[in-house]
């Protein structure tokens, strides 16, 4: 996000903190609420720019927002929203992303009070890799012909009575409302949303062959001196690689692979 943005960012991350401070607010019932109201936003231009047009009084945006949803958000859901359409956005995009992203955040503040963040976030993690490496999953997640609905009750099989509500909750989002992205790269949004949450950054290693611990314990104090946070790795074995390892933390990757060598020595030459 840019410009006015950050800020409204920051203030609807806060309102909704503020929320999630009582333990007696339903964090699942309240990222659940977000997350369908993020949808509508998403399908509706028009009513993205009602809600989030500079010009128009805050008090005018809400109580838009309060006659749109009246009755089907909880109160904590609806004070959420109302705050963060109170806010300034830069682009009308910007407040749909913003509700998304609460919307994660609370659901993940829910595994949290349960002590089940982590196995949420390794759940993600598997799943995300099972379908990467899956064709046919892969094919059926993002075949445009399929309905969202379709697509969430195919995630609802793999994964009802395997994983952890939220870990079901937020894969048949992903597959449901991927908001224009691959499926992988929505799963990936919300491992590192997990990370977030504990204060952590997710580091994907690919090699070859699996990591022994030591080696899996050097890497990742070497990456956390390196961006002062505490790095937590997740491994991919690709037996395709050809020497070393390819690390990406976000959208930054560290590729020390043979392959990726040898590809650019061919392209140099070809060039």
């Amino acid at each position: 996000m840019q410009g006015a943005s950050r800020g409204s960012w920051v203030a609807s991350e806060k309102s909704l903190a503020e929320v999630l401070r009582d333990p007696a607010s339903a964090a699942g019932v309240i990222g659940g609420e977000l997350l369908a109201v993020g949808t509508v936003l998403d399908d509706s231009g028009p009513l993205r720019r009602a809600l989030s047009d500079s010009a128009t009084p805050p008090s005018t945006k809400t109580g838009l927002a309060d006659r749109l949803f009246s009755g089907k958000l909880a109160a904590d859901s609806a004070a959420v929203l109302r705050a963060a359409v109170e806010q300034r956005w830069s682009d009308p995009r910007d407040l749909s992303d913003a509700v998304h992203s609460l919307g994660v955040q609370a659901v993940l503040t829910g595994a949290e009070r349960d002590g089940r963040l982590e196995q949420v976030e390794s759940e993600l993690f598997r799943f995300e890799r099972t379908v990467a490496g899956n064709p046919g999953l892969r094919d059926a997640f993002s075949n445009r012909q399929r309905s969202g609905a379709d697509k969430a009750d195919l995630a609802s099989t793999l994964l009802d009575g395997k994983a952890a509500s939220e870990t079901v909750a937020l894969v048949r989002q992903a597959a449901a409302h991927p908001r224009g992205q691959r499926f992988e790269r929505v799963l990936q949004s919300y491992i590192n949303a997990a990370a977030n949450l504990r204060h952590q950054l997710v580091a994907t290693v690919t090699t070859a062959r699996t990591l022994s611990d030591e080696h899996s314990n050097r890497l990742s104090a070497a990456l956390t001196a390196i961006y002062g946070r505490t790095v937590q790795l997740n491994v991919v074995v690709n037996p395709a690689v050809v020497g070393g390892l390819r690390v990406q933390i976000g959208d930054e990757v560290i590729d020390g692979t043979i392959q990726t060598r040898l590809d650019e020595a061919r392209r140099a030459m070809a060039g």
